[in-house]
């Protein structure tokens, strides 16, 4: 399988950290958070946490934590269609196949909820085959795009396809709100709104950089899924995020990544470039500790993780281009995504 192209997307309104803490303040809700919710809203906010600004589906920060289960749900199905296609576009003309080209297109979200999904309203605003194979995907969490992708290959390699479109699309702020649960809070400083898209084929584009998906491997721990997941409280979506995560997802990552290099007869310094999911500051430093990294080597996720926070599902896909887009030297590059479940996947790309 070949990534033929490579889109991403976010809503037009970028905001600092400061800036979300000034709202913050400025939010009846805040008045309501006991002392130890406020200093961890400050804390997380103003001093260094990898993070500098976030794109979000608003128009100004006024009145984001006034939310109701109705509220939510119109931001959700307000952007996400829109994200979605942006990225999705971005990918097409990269690739350069007509959308009545796709075969198959496959949407991960975990944000929200439609019905009739995604697919539905990417497929008509790309004007994609009425026939065309549209699988939604939910509940994977931060680590969708892996899944997502290989899917995609199974139905490369098994059916009548030669282009799918793969797109992970979270309006994060859809599940924004402010309670003394230290990680509702610590979500709301975090996470940005965003999605990327690929073109996923069964030959390369030689007018394109080579990007060959060589292998893959996925883990799921049920016995940690309590770490990390959404639950549904009051109508509305709650994360659930607890201070293990970070060890968890190096530790699994560690796993993932020695298994498929163990399988190819491949070592750790083999790879060139790492395309990790960048879960926050506190993730990036585990991964590093864990697999004896250098901070250079994390350098594309932790550019992401600066600019636009924690996009959840379309992180990997950002990382993928700020590498490309910064002339990462060909060779074997690592791409890990890791999330709800407790689940962590991993695919070995050959760049040329």
């Amino acid at each position: 399988m070949f990534i033929t192209g490579l889109g991403t997307a976010t809503p037009p309104h970028r905001y600092t950290q400061v800036q979300c803490w000034e709202a913050l303040q400025a939010a009846p809700q805040f008045a309501l958070l006991d002392r130890r919710a406020r200093a961890t809203l400050q804390k997380v906010l103003l001093r260094d946490n990898g993070i500098r600004t976030r794109f979000l589906a608003l128009e100004a920060l006024a009145g984001i934590f006034a939310t109701d289960p109705d509220t939510l749900h119109r931001r959700f199905a307000l952007h996400a269609p829109a994200l979605a296609h942006d990225a999705a576009t971005r990918a097409l003309q990269q690739a350069g196949p007509r959308p009545q080209e796709i075969d198959a297109v496959i949407v991960s979200t975990c944000t929200g909820y439609l019905c009739p999904g995604l697919t539905s309203y990417v497929g008509e605003s790309l004007g994609l085959r009425p026939n065309v194979l549209a699988l939604d995907l939910v509940g994977q969490g931060c680590g969708a795009a892996l899944p997502n992708m290989c899917a995609a290959e199974a139905l490369l390699r098994a059916v009548d396809c030669t282009k799918v479109l793969s797109i992970c699309v979270e309006v994060c702020s859809a599940a924004f709100y402010l309670d003394n649960d230290p990680g509702v809070l610590i979500s709301a400083c975090l996470f940005g709104d965003g999605a990327g898209a690929a073109v996923l084929a069964a030959e390369p584009d030689p007018s394109v950089r080579r990007i060959e998906w060589k292998t893959a491997g996925s883990l799921h721990n049920p016995a940690e899924r309590d770490a990390l997941r959404f639950e549904y409280k009051d109508g509305m979506l709650r994360n659930i995020l607890t201070p293990q995560v970070p060890r968890l997802a190096a530790r699994h990552a560690a796993v993932v990544l020695d298994d498929v290099l163990n399988r190819q007869g491949m070592s750790r310094e083999d790879i060139g470039t790492w395309i990790w999911h960048a879960g926050g500051r506190k993730v990036m430093e585990a991964l590093q500790e864990s697999l004896g990294l250098s901070a250079a080597e994390l350098c594309w996720s932790s550019k992401v993780l600066s600019e636009f926070g924690n996009l959840s599902s379309p992180s990997v896909y950002f990382a993928l281009q700020a590498a490309l887009e910064g002339h990462a030297p060909g060779g074997w590059w690592w791409m890990s995504s890791f999330g709800a479940g407790f689940s962590c996947h991993g695919a070995l790309l050959k760049v040329a």
